[in-house]
């Protein structure tokens, strides 16, 4: 299949060589661990933006903060799986539904999710997430995919056309990559993205040309070989350097490493505090300022979508 081409960086007014970040936070309102983190770097501005996990026990203080700050780029960060073991949450449309295992929660599984979800079902409670976020005022810039559970990476059923279309009803950008030759797909994706993008771009949705993060796991977590934080920090340099032109997102999950975040989640809560700290070290600063890297918001795609 042909390669995709995007015009997104020349529409947004930028020269076409131009090489934009977004540096969003994935998981706002799982816990306060994460709370604490994203709400101090979107206010010191290491952040462009954020997505809310609405049906996390969190969320309410998530929900607060962003609509006391509407000038802030804060979207939803749409759920379908509970992947830890001791800390769960819930559909908000209820347990009576295809949503759930056999406990009642979303499932862990993104295979769990695309074996057994009815679409319907995905439609309704993807649209009482954003419906939830906008009742409580925030003015909500974005849509993305906890655990890419809509994307059908696991099996190849997905749930695109309903994020999508959830997605155009409310003129909101949303999470796909035009390419994916970077680090978050593999490269035999490029065909399903292609398709995808197509259908994004039918549906007026503006999509990014790449969303990027670096490895979710703390490498080699207790054994003597552990991943330190500068090699944490030294691996998302390179990828800053490696970003291209045209628009990527940069996905990352800061969070305080604390008792709290250690009890909840099953592993790597090292790495969460590792972001969290790497985001306001000088030495990424001075990369996106040598690279002449350009940060921009959600809300400016947001606003070329809408017109």
């Amino acid at each position: 299949m042909k390669l995709p081409s995007s015009d997104l960086i020349a529409r947004l007014g930028f020269a076409p060589e131009t090489r934009a970040i977004i540096i969003n936070a994935d998981d706002f309102g799982m816990c306060h661990a994460a709370n604490t983190a994203i709400t101090e770097l979107l206010d010191s501005g290491h952040l462009d933006s954020a997505t809310i996990m609405v049906p996390c026990a969190w969320a309410p203080g998530a929900l607060a903060f962003a609509a006391d700050r509407t000038d802030l780029d804060v979207g939803v960060h749409l759920v379908l799986t509970s992947e830890w073991t001791d800390y769960r949450w819930r559909p908000l449309t209820g347990t009576a539904t295809s949503l759930v295992d056999e406990a009642g929660f979303f499932p862990a599984l993104v295979r769990s999710v695309e074996e057994q979800a009815d679409a319907g079902d995905v439609a309704a409670e993807l649209a009482a997430q954003l419906r939830a976020a906008r009742d409580a005022g925030v003015d909500v810039t974005h849509l993305d995919n906890h655990m890419g559970s809509v994307y059908g990476l696991a099996t190849g059923r997905d749930f695109l056309g309903e994020a999508l279309g959830l997605a155009a009803e409310h003129g909101l950008p949303f999470r796909l990559p035009r390419f994916v030759d970077g680090t978050e797909f593999a490269p035999e994706f490029q065909d399903a993205a292609t398709r995808a993008a197509a259908g994004a771009d039918a549906l007026g949705v503006v999509i990014p040309d790449r969303t990027w993060t670096h490895p979710f796991p703390l490498a080699n977590e207790g054994t003597d070989e552990e991943e330190t934080y500068e090699q944490t920090r030294d691996g998302f340099i390179e990828l800053l350097r490696a970003v291209p032109a045209g628009v990527t997102e940069i996905f990352l999950h800061p969070m305080v490493d604390g008792d709290e975040l250690r009890a909840a989640v099953d592993f790597s809560a090292a790495k969460r505090g590792f972001e969290r700290r790497l985001l306001t070290d000088p030495l990424v600063a001075a990369t996106i300022a040598e690279e002449r890297l350009v940060r921009v918001g959600w809300r400016a795609l947001r606003d070329l979508q809408r017109g």
